[in-house]
This record gives C-alpha cells, sequence and structure tokens, in this order.
C-alpha cells in the first residue's frame, strides 16, 4: 500500500497512483455513510436549525464522523474541511497545497422533505483543482466517481454494495441543450442566463447530483448565479473534469478551490460558475 509523508504532502506530491488508492478509500467512506443516513431515515429523525438557517440532522452529524474518522484515519496529514465542523468553528486554519472537501449530507432540505436527490460528496482538492471526487445518492442507490481522466456510474444494491461500473463522459454538440438548476435556490440570474441559451431544455434537481448529470452526457450546462460551499461542489466538479467537462468561473476561467477566494464572505464559499459539458 502506498504511504503519504507529511513532506509529500505539504509539496502537494500525491501522484495518480496515490489519488487511485485515495479515491477508492472515499468511495467506501461514501457507501457507508449513506448506508448510515439510510438508517437514520428508517428510524426516523427531526431537523435542527443551524446558524445560517440551514437544517442539520442526525445523518448529517453520523455520516460526516463516519468521514472523517475513515479519512483522518488513512491520512492524517490531508487537512479536511467538513461542513458540520465548519459550522462548529473547527475548519482548519492552513489547508495547504492538499486537501479534502466534505459535505456529508447534501440537499440536507431535500432529505427532510423525503426527497431523494440528497448526496454524499467528498472530493480531493490539489494546488487549486478538484483531481478526484465521489458522490453517492444513497436514495437512488447510485455511485459516481471520478478523477485522473476517467469517471464512473455505479449503481448498488439494497445493502449500498457497488455492483457493475460503468465509465461515464459528457456528451458533445447536443441542441437544444438541456441546463440544470437548483430545485430549492433559483435565482432571477440564472434564469437570466437560461434565457438566454433559448430553445433549452431545463431541469431542476437538489444537491450536487446537477454535476453527475453532466457527467454522464444527460445534460449540458449547469449555471449556479447564488451562494454555495466549496464542500457543495468540489466532488462533483472533479467528477465532471474526469468525465470531459470543466467548471468555469463567469470570465471563462478554469474554477479553482481554496480558502478566502470569494472576499467578503466565508474562507470556504463559492463564487458564482458555470459548469458545463462540450457544447460546442
Amino acid at each position: 500500500m502506498l504511504r503519504l509523508t507529511r513532506d509529500s504532502i505539504a509539496e502537494g506530491m500525491l501522484d495518480h497512483a496515490e489519488d487511485a488508492e485515495i479515491l477508492s478509500l472515499c468511495e467506501q467512506l461514501a457507501l457507508d455513510a449513506g448506508r448510515r443516513i439510510m438508517e437514520v431515515v428508517r428510524e426516523g429523525f427531526s431537523a435542527e436549525i443551524k446558524a445560517d438557517c440551514s437544517p442539520v440532522t442526525v445523518a448529517d452529524r453520523d455520516a460526516e464522523r463516519i468521514i472523517l474518522d475513515g479519512l483522518r484515519g488513512r491520512y492524517p496529514h490531508i487537512p479536511v474541511v467538513a461542513e458540520e465542523e465548519a459550522a462548529a468553528g473547527k475548519e482548519p486554519h492552513n489547508v495547504g497545497n492538499a486537501f479534502f472537501l466534505v459535505d456529508p449530507l447534501d440537499g440536507t432540505r431535500e432529505f427532510v422533505r423525503g426527497g431523494d436527490d440528497f448526496t454524499v460528496n467528498i472530493g480531493l482538492v490539489r494546488d487549486g483543482n478538484p483531481v478526484a471526487g465521489v458522490i453517492y445518492a444513497p436514495a437512488r442507490n447510485l455511485l459516481y466517481s471520478g478523477g485522473a481522466g476517467e469517471a464512473w456510474e455505479i449503481p448498488t444494491d439494497e445493502h449500498h454494495q457497488p455492483k457493475e461500473r460503468r465509465a461515464i463522459r459528457v456528451r458533445e454538440g447536443h441542441s437544444p441543450l438541456t441546463i440544470v438548476a437548483s430545485r430549492s435556490h433559483n435565482t432571477p440570474e440564472t434564469d437570466e442566463f437560461i434565457a438566454r441559451h433559448e430553445p433549452a431544455h431545463r431541469v431542476t434537481v437538489g444537491s450536487s447530483l446537477k454535476f453527475c448529470l453532466l457527467a454522464s452526457g444527460q445534460a449540458d450546462l449547469y449555471p449556479r448565479m447564488g451562494r454555495t460551499m466549496q464542500w457543495d461542489t468540489a466532488a462533483g466538479d472533479a467528477i465532471l473534469r474526469a468525465a470531459g467537462g470543466i467548471t468555469r468561473e463567469l470570465d471563462g476561467r478554469p474554477y479553482r478551490y481554496g480558502p478566502g477566494l470569494t472576499p467578503g464572505d466565508e474562507d470556504f464559499a463559492n463564487r458564482w460558475f458555470v459548469a458545463e459539458g462540450k457544447i460546442a
């Protein structure tokens, strides 16, 4: 088994073989977290409201604990920025060149309402770029994974064990475009963007599954002109890039990750972006 030293992490020297090992662990942790989330659904739960007015449940906290224990147990020198720890003021002070971004239950509002769009997100960022990512939608029994130019859709069984692995790629040259948008956080700016691409087919979906629709060739664009956090997007962005797509700033530059990139906001707040397949 490959081992990561403190110096290699500090210098951002992770290679593709090490990324593959990390990706395998993230897949297993996402499945384990998803299994616990679905146990909470069967057990019943109530939601609390955090300081930012977003909901949180025992499923969020239990899933995050599973993921953090796994990541820190195997890779103790790679910092982890996780949503619930960040909400409790436990963000790492210096993430260096390589760090994980974790959202243990993306789409908690969908989860509380009884929908099936919620996901587990684990992403690895190196030198500002999302290089590996895993998204698991446990209520749909679908796992998405990607890194180093390869991306997969992996159905799971009723015990949240993986079945066959199917390679996915973005589509290109599709007309009319299919544009995905947030189900719960739409904005006038997003409406204006979509209107500029008419005729287009609009699909609304919750959580990071929007990235997965692009990565698997089911949609073409995902504009996000509204506030998100980097743990919401890094895993999906990594999968999309591995499948041949890209996420860009509104000025066309490839999107980057790290603390303090959105002046006047929290350390890991996102700027507006557009994720895309091959639309030309």
